[in-house]
């Protein structure tokens, strides 16, 4: 019994001792959004400041246009991950059943290879086709980058599905195609949600792509807050208030979801035992 103690007070321990830093930053920047620019130049710091500036956060959507921006975020990220979910879906699938390991291989190649280096032969065809500053080279590229990752998520999940259930739905006379609706599907559910969570977040922070291709009117929301930054002067306070904006959406649906992420990604470890 002590021992199982002293192994859960290690483990929490560890668990904060790398999480503090994330939590830490995160309140930093929480108090910097909602100071005023004094209270933001002082020494020693101040965390808790006397009176909180809620112009900061409606600074931002007042002067920055955020709201447009936010709804170019959503249209990007959410054609981009249902997109991705449509093709990889099904392409984890065949590749986990067809065992064709050359073929993952290829899919973690094209994860890891940075997306610079797609980018200039894309921005040359999308500037031939007359695409340039609008939302969809936007979404067409970060295909790139979530159709990949939910290939990859959905080979692991299928690997773990039980074959049992596909062999006897096919004795009862399923095609191939019911099978992986009706069976397959349903099982996978929890890397299904893993996927669409990372897609998510790796489009919705995606910076780069947004960064060249995007036009005035269609630019997203890390681009926007990179725009805020000035040589002339840096308020910390509306800076820090739209990174919050920026992040809240996937911190929100994380936190919502948590429970179907760690049913994912557990999900191979307690198959393999």
């Amino acid at each position: 019994m002590r021992r199982s103690a002293l192994q859960n007070v290690g483990l929490a321990f560890a668990v904060a001792l790398m999480v503090s830093p994330a939590i830490l930053f995160f309140l930093w920047m929480l108090s910097l959004s909602l100071k005023f620019e004094v209270d933001n130049a002082a020494y020693p710091p101040i965390l808790i400041p006397e009176r909180f500036a809620w112009k900061n956060y409606v600074g931002v959507f007042e002067s920055n246009r955020f709201g447009l921006f936010f709804m170019n975020s959503l249209i990007v990220t959410g054609a981009a991950t249902a997109l991705a979910l449509a093709i990889g879906v099904p392409a984890g699938y065949g590749i986990a059943r067809m065992k064709a390991t050359k073929a993952a291989v290829v899919i973690l190649i094209a994860r890891m290879t940075p997306g610079l280096s797609y980018l200039i032969p894309l921005f040359l065809l999308f500037q031939w086709l007359g695409l340039m500053g609008t939302l969809v080279p936007q979404i067409i590229t970060h295909l790139v980058i979530t159709v990949p990752i939910v290939i990859w998520v959905m080979i692991g999940a299928f690997e773990t599905t039980p074959m049992e259930l596909e062999e006897a739905a096919v004795i009862d006379g399923a095609n191939r195609w019911q099978v992986f609706r009706h069976v397959a599907l349903p099982i996978a559910r929890p890397g299904i949600t893993v996927a669409f969570i990372l897609a998510v977040i790796f489009s919705w922070n995606n910076f780069v792509f947004g960064v060249v291709l995007a036009g005035r009117e269609t630019r997203t929301l890390p681009v926007a807050v990179y725009n805020m930054l000035s040589f002339e002067q840096l308020s910390w306070g509306p800076l820090a208030a739209a990174a919050l904006i920026v992040t809240a959406p996937v911190l929100i649906l994380t936190v919502l979801a948590q429970r179907q992420i760690v049913a994912g990604l557990t999900a191979g470890a307690v198959k393999g035992g």
